[in-house]
């Protein structure tokens, strides 16, 4: 039940900003193509000039669009950390009950689960989307009186 709890709780997405270590390794398998392109133009093989030209294009293209939505997914995380903080700052976790509560009763009323909670404070936050698979698939919907204003 403990097990993971500080990921179950998190106020948002760990971000590190690994977009430079995702660019090398891109840039790596890119720099494998090209050589395999060079070695069909030496070697006169049109098949290893095709499939390196092609294998190089892909992995560029791939890197542009993995860098690019790490950096988006950092940026969202950065600027949805004050909303999650108003949310998640109040919230006491309840060892006995194993579930999320405020004690003045404020921003939400009554328990929740812990998934409920992350949902909730990311939901807030605007970073939802970033939730895992693992966690969308585990995760009970919030109750419509816990969510701020009655709605998000």
């Amino acid at each position: 039940m403990r097990e993971g709890l500080y990921g179950r709780l998190a106020p948002g997405p760990d971000k590190s900003g690994d977009g430079l270590m995702y660019f090398a390794e891109g840039m790596v398998l890119t720099g494998i193509g090209i050589a395999l392109a060079y070695t069909g133009v030496q070697q006169h093989k049109t098949l290893y000039l095709a499939g390196g030209v092609l294998f190089a294009l892909v992995c560029f293209a791939g890197t542009i669009a993995v860098v690019r939505g790490d950096s988006r997914e950092k940026a969202a995380a950065e600027a949805g950390a004050s909303r999650a903080e108003r949310l998640w700052r109040p919230a006491l976790y309840c060892y006995a009950c194993a579930g999320v509560f405020c004690p003045a009763g404020t921003p939400w009323q009554g328990f929740l689960t812990p998934e409920q909670f992350k949902k909730l404070v990311w939901t807030e936050a605007g970073y939802a989307d970033q939730l895992e698979a693992g966690d969308k698939a585990r995760e009970a919907d919030v109750p419509e009186d816990a969510l701020p204003g009655g709605g998000l």
